[in-house]
């Protein structure tokens, strides 16, 4: 059968992928005795739309999976999204604001109940273009990190955790965002340069006695937020900085609060920045909260939770922080206490949700003590169980977690993981309030508000898809005294055969920007609950830019949908341009010109898979193995030493995650060697009966090897091939299902460059 002249991406792709579900191509098989191939997917967001770096991410992923496949191993691709607390909150508030609600009036049940309205209707957007894209997951596995069984692990792990001691509540000054009112950790903030000003301002030093001289009546400061001063406990000077000498335990009279004030030594003073003195406010500064607790200063609370100023602040009490700001500053002007002002551009920290500044302000919360947790982390890079792919960012991460602070866990939301926190609201004498932590809580136990941190339910992402009810679990318990940690942390109900087989994964892919906030939380996670890895690669995949080098932003006005160049130019033009473009840089300029190229590829592979089956038909030919095959000609021999070298090139290149080398080997063999050179030459030896027969063999025999190396990057249009091929050609049911080419010389080195003919 020959097929159409044209080929329309629209009217196969939809037809392909259905055909892949209906014959369960995607399904992860466990095959005992058999290393699988596991990837879990990063979860994307419940409230996201495809973007260029997720259609890059699982392009990438999907070659990896689809070659493993082919390759005869037992291959799994989990995917699935996450909750989003905080961005999925902001959704439904948003849409509540036009109604004229808020969720307060709501109350939290029928919030809750709105959120996952909106999950149920919007949840799936995602996964519906990932399928668009060709994506090969195993949608039977789809998990959601607030399905009721994953509910239950990240409850069990939170249990755990209290249990040994590493979850405490403590005071300590916490990234707040006033927008989206809820604490965030360090690595939540988005730092963005600010021109603003640094104000520099006396604060007088007091006299112990009316004859005292001093050989000055000021210690000057230099801020960039003049609001903060009024909860100032301390100036700290360098114990080094001669200019302070004298001056170290003196008192100060704290501006236009009137309050007396120390003068204190502290090692970390940056002599350079400002004046070498630095107004300390414990309640409003990591830093100066850490030379507070050494000097025993008071943490005075002048900003709240509303980004107002607090009682604390006196007469400014009330007002808005910038409002205050411009308030404190002209009472400064007319006191003849600030002393100049000068242009200051500094990194001032943005919630990476809503994009508002953050307050650093001293608050309760739940924290993860990670002294322990880290270090096995760091020693599973170090002594090579994980590696990174580019290498260079190994040491990013080795880099963060040696200096690792403790990860404030609780978020002051509504939608996500309600902390199994209880509180015994009665008061006892002499006796702190009482928590139990857990399931099914004591009566009079009420519930705290907080829920977790998204990243804490996805640190958990490579084991609790894995985790579901299974009645096989006491068969499995008895056989496998490995899993018997698990079993003692999760419960024997959730620990399933996939958790015993799939466990660990294989290949992490995924964005940079995520290197903390998840890669190294599942890193650590995995080795606490499982004494295993997680993963034993991580691919860094390269961040994408438009053509100017910004990075790529819808709301910018500087991306890409890449749902848009799927139905401008197919499915595989946009995943072959993409690969295409994946040098192993830590950035990817985009180019359309490269899907577009991409679609003329793809249009190449057709029209020359059509000009072979021209060839062949009526022929009943049955199609031979490499030794079978018998050149007669110069171009025969050329065009199969050519085939073997791609073959060994791209397995090695994909080896090495060098996606873009692949491609271009491909598209160079296809396009110029078989299409230019050997498809022209057929021509002739086609013609006569002696090198007829021969050459058929050799044109199909190269086709199906080249339609099987391009699968993983172009699945549809190879697919489609296949299955016309295979009416005249006895081949495998699907291409997505056949044997990867393996070439001759793989086991003997790289094949030598073939000769022009």
């Amino acid at each position: 059968m020959i097929i159409d002249k044209r080929y329309e991406p629209k009217e196969v792709e939809g037809e392909i992928y259905d055909f892949w579900l209906k014959n369960s191509y995607f399904k992860g098989k466990i095959v005992k005795g058999k290393k699988p191939f596991v990837v879990v997917i990063p979860p994307p967001n419940v409230t996201g739309s495809l973007h260029m770096g997720h259609a890059l991410n699982n392009t990438l992923q999907d070659i990896l999976v689809r070659q493993n496949r082919m390759k005869g191993v037992p291959t799994l691709w989990v995917p699935g999204t996450d909750h989003a607390g905080i961005a999925t909150q902001n959704v439904v508030e948003k849409q509540l604001a036009k109604e004229g609600k808020n969720r307060h009036e709501l109350g939290r049940a029928e919030f809750v109940k709105k959120v996952w309205e909106w999950v149920d209707e919007y949840g799936d957007i995602i996964i519906k273009q990932l399928k668009k894209l060709g994506c090969s997951c195993d949608w039977s596995r789809q998990r959601f990190t607030l399905d009721e069984d994953y509910s239950a692990a990240v409850q069990k792990a939170f249990e755990h955790y209290y249990k040994k001691g590493w979850i405490y509540q403590g005071e300590r000054v916490i990234n707040w965002c006033v927008r989206c009112q809820t604490a965030l950790s360090d690595i939540e903030l988005e730092h963005k340069e600010v021109e603003g000003s640094l104000w520099f301002v006396r604060y007088p030093l007091k006299l112990k006695t009316k004859n005292e001289k001093l050989k000055t009546k000021y210690i000057t400061v230099a801020t960039t937020r003049p609001e903060t001063m009024l909860g100032d406990t301390a100036v700290a000077v360098n114990p080094t900085d001669k200019r302070y000498k004298n001056v170290v335990g003196k008192i100060l009279i704290l501006p236009l609060m009137g309050r007396e004030i120390p003068v204190v030594a502290f090692d970390a003073v940056d002599k350079e920045f400002g004046t070498g003195a630095v107004k300390v406010t414990p309640a409003h500064d990591p830093n100066d909260f850490e030379i507070g607790k050494i000097h025993n200063l008071a943490k005075i609370k002048v900003i709240d939770e509303l980004g107002k100023m607090t009682k604390e602040a006196g007469k400014y009490a009330g007002q808005k922080t910038q409002q205050a700001r411009e308030n404190i500053l002209q009472d400064l002007q007319q006191k003849g206490l600030l002393l100049k002002t000068q242009k200051y551009v500094h990194q001032v920290p943005h919630c990476y949700r809503c994009g508002k500044i953050v307050e650093q302000l001293v608050s309760k919360q739940w924290f993860v003590n990670m002294q322990q947790l880290a270090q096995p982390a760091i020693e599973a890079v170090k002594n090579g169980k994980i590696k990174f792919e580019p290498k260079r960012w190994e040491k990013v991460y080795l880099d963060w977690m040696e200096n690792l602070k403790d990860w404030c866990i609780s978020r002051q939301i509504w939608w996500g993981h309600r902390l199994p926190v209880w509180q015994l609201k009665v008061k006892i004498k002499n006796e702190k309030l009482k928590i139990y932590v857990g399931g099914n809580p004591p009566k009079g136990y009420t519930q705290i508000d907080d829920v977790l941190d998204t990243w804490f339910s996805s640190a958990l992402w490579p084991i609790a898809v894995f985790l579901k009810k299974n009645s096989s679990s006491e068969k499995l318990k008895s056989q496998n005294a490995k899993l018997k940690r698990v079993l003692d942390i999760f419960g024997e109900d959730l620990i399933t055969d996939d958790l015993e087989y799939f466990y660990p994964t294989t290949v992490l892919s995924t964005a940079r920007d995520i290197l903390y906030l998840w890669v190294a939380r599942m890193i650590f996670s995995g080795l606490e609950f499982m004494k295993e890895v997680p993963f034993t690669t991580v691919y860094i995949h390269p961040t994408v830019l438009n053509a100017e080098g910004k990075r790529m932003s819808k709301s910018l006005g500087t991306g890409l949908d890449p749902i848009e160049l799927i139905e401008k130019y197919g499915a595989d033009a946009t995943r072959f341009g993409l690969a295409f473009q994946t040098t192993g840089t830590q950035d990817l300029r985009f180019s359309e010109n490269k899907i577009v190229a991409s679609r003329n590829f793809a249009n190449k592979i057709w029209n020359a898979s059509r000009f072979v089956m021209m060839q062949i038909a009526n022929s009943k030919l049955q199609l031979k193995s490499q030794k079978g095959l018998k050149p007669n000609s110069p171009a025969d021999r050329v065009i199969l030493e050519q085939l073997n070298q791609t073959i060994y090139l791209v397995n090695q290149n994909l080896d090495k995650f060098r996606f873009g080398q692949a491609a271009e080997q491909l598209f160079q063999f296809f396009w110029h060697q078989f299409c230019d050179i050997y498809l022209e030459q057929s021509k002739k030896q086609l013609e006569g009966k002696k090198l007829r027969g021969n050459t058929q063999q050799i044109l199909v025999f190269t086709l199906v090897n080249s339609l099987k190396l391009l699968h993983p990057f172009m699945p549809f249009v190879t697919e489609a091939v296949w299955q016309n091929l295979k009416k005249t050609v006895s081949l495998e049911p699907a291409l997505i299902s056949s044997c990867w080419p393996h070439s001759a010389e793989a086991t003997r080195g790289k094949p030598k460059a073939s000769s022009k003919n």
